[in-house]
């Protein structure tokens, strides 16, 4: 997949692109509906399937406070957008001078004059140019102008629920991580480097791989989640626990994570870990006797759950 990070001249590197506009927020299945549908109308017009979208998210500028933490890393969200089929990726630093470009200056300079767009796609909510003034009802009548077939995604349900990362976020802030797997296409996860923590786990016989957490990318709360650890080509069991370990007095955030079956050593090695199921809250204990048995429940608890997907 070829990356940019200007739109410049665009159509002189690529012929015939057809162009998927929004910031695909985790990529659920909404969006790759909208890629799925990209592809296609690419196929359809002998052209190049693009994507069009905006690193840092534009209210990180417009608006600070405002700017909800991401669901997917933007490494990460490169790597679904090459697995769905995208062969260029436009990935525009977001400023106050694009901010400031009227809808009609946008469809004319960016997407006609600069990357020749002979196809768009986007969302049935997409906004752009100042304001958000543009609509998908004014990007039809400017396909007219600019002769350019467009296709607007109309909005993908699930279960009555209309598919959007703001419904993604109150889930996962909920802790309801099976529930939103439904909406992305895939569990919440985060991945990282394994980091030396306190290796506390290991003096109570349970070691831990232990992974900083991201700060602008979304966590569930805290908590004891069943979890799937993938490391190189192997996929592994294990429990995820988010917190602060308040039994033993401590106030950084971060996730432990206890593999089954598992006696290697991870340090300084990538995994993702992937939050399957919420299985308690973050609780203090008495005694340290008292978390190792409640740990052992948890463990017995994510066993059940594997022998039940037959993995």
């Amino acid at each position: 997949m070829h990356i940019y990070h200007s739109w410049q001249s665009l159509k002189s590197k690529h012929e015939n692109i057809v162009i998927g506009l929004g910031n695909f927020d985790g990529v659920h299945i909404g969006h790759q509906k909208l890629i799925f549908d990209l592809v296609a109308m690419a196929k359809e017009l002998k052209g190049m399937p693009a994507v069009f979208t905006f690193y840092p998210h534009p209210l990180a500028v417009l608006k600070p406070d405002s700017c909800p933490p991401q669901l997917l890393s933007q490494e990460y969200k490169q790597k679904l957008f090459a697995r769905l089929g995208v062969k260029v990726l436009l990935t525009v630093p977001f400023d106050l001078e694009l901010a400031g470009l009227a809808p009609e200056d946008f469809v004319k300079t960016v997407l006609s004059e600069e990357i020749g767009a002979k196809g768009v796609v986007v969302g049935y909510n997409y906004t752009f140019g100042h304001r958000g003034q543009g609509t998908p009802a004014l990007l039809e009548d400017l396909s007219y102008k600019y002769n350019f077939k467009l296709q607007v995604i109309q909005p993908v349900t699930v279960e009555g629920y209309t598919v959007s990362s703001t419904h993604i976020r109150s889930l996962i802030i909920k802790g309801d991580v099976s529930e939103a797997a439904k909406f992305l296409g895939y569990y919440p996860f985060t991945e990282g480097e394994v980091v030396t923590g306190e290796q506390r786990g290991r003096t109570l016989g349970f070691p831990t791989a232990n992974l900083e957490i991201e700060e602008d990318l979304l966590m569930p709360p805290n908590g004891v989640y069943s979890a799937r650890i993938y490391h190189e080509s192997d996929t592994y069991h294990g429990l995820a626990n988010i917190g602060c370990k308040p039994t033993f007095h401590g106030n950084k955030r971060n996730i432990e994570v206890h593999l089954l079956d598992f006696c290697d050593d991870l340090y300084g090695k990538q995994i993702r870990v992937s939050f399957i199921r919420r299985l308690r809250g973050e609780r203090k204990f008495a005694t340290a006797a008292d978390l190792v048995k409640q740990i052992e429940m948890d463990i017995n608890e994510a066993r059940m759950e594997c022998a039940k997907s037959g993995e």
